[in-house]
């Protein structure tokens, strides 16, 4: 397995992950209708945006052993000015098939060692709360730090945040053996 930054070649396989794992991941929680018509188009049009910016944010892949894009997570600067937590690990996905395999572990590792290069030390995700990832955010030591409510698909569900005070702890994961 290979840990990179991502680049533009990758958009296609990495709006494919996406949303086949927001598909396996989601699937009970948010309506059915809005996650068969979630499209690979659409998540497409959303990384090109993000990958255009990459001073903001940035995007790291895992690759197979067949060069197939098996994960991927974003980070970059906090999105809503949040005075505690500098920095947000805005995404990580893992297809259903490589889960359990340390592959999250090292996507968060190397969110947080970018952070760290820009002296961001503070992080925080957001998860659905019945999203069955938030076991794994705390096993890596995050505290649910705030919660709010959100509309999926007409549908009205509590997100919680996951906040690392210091990240120092993960930046050793990215390089963890895979």
């Amino acid at each position: 397995m290979i840990l990179r930054i991502a680049n533009v070649n990758d958009i296609p396989a990495i709006a494919k992950v996406h949303v086949d794992t927001w598909r396996t991941a989601y699937h009970g929680i948010i309506p059915d209708e809005h996650l068969e018509n979630m499209s690979y188009e659409h998540r497409e049009k959303m990384w090109h945006q993000v990958l255009r910016h990459p001073n903001n944010y940035f995007v790291y892949v895992v690759e197979d052993d067949f060069g197939q894009i098996v994960g991927f997570a974003s980070g970059g600067l906090e999105r809503t000015d949040d005075r505690i937590y500098l920095g947000e690990l805005t995404a990580i996905y893992v297809l259903q098939s490589h889960q359990k395999q340390k592959i999250g572990h090292r996507l968060v590792g190397a969110v947080a060692e970018r952070l760290a290069q820009l002296d961001i030390h503070s992080m925080l995700i957001w998860a659905l709360a019945d999203n069955p990832a938030c076991n794994f955010y705390k096993a890596l030591g995050g505290q649910q730090v705030y919660e709010k409510e959100v509309e999926i698909g007409g549908k009205q569900l509590i997100e919680v945040a996951f906040g690392w005070l210091d990240t120092a702890s993960l930046c050793s994961l990215s390089s963890s053996r895979i």
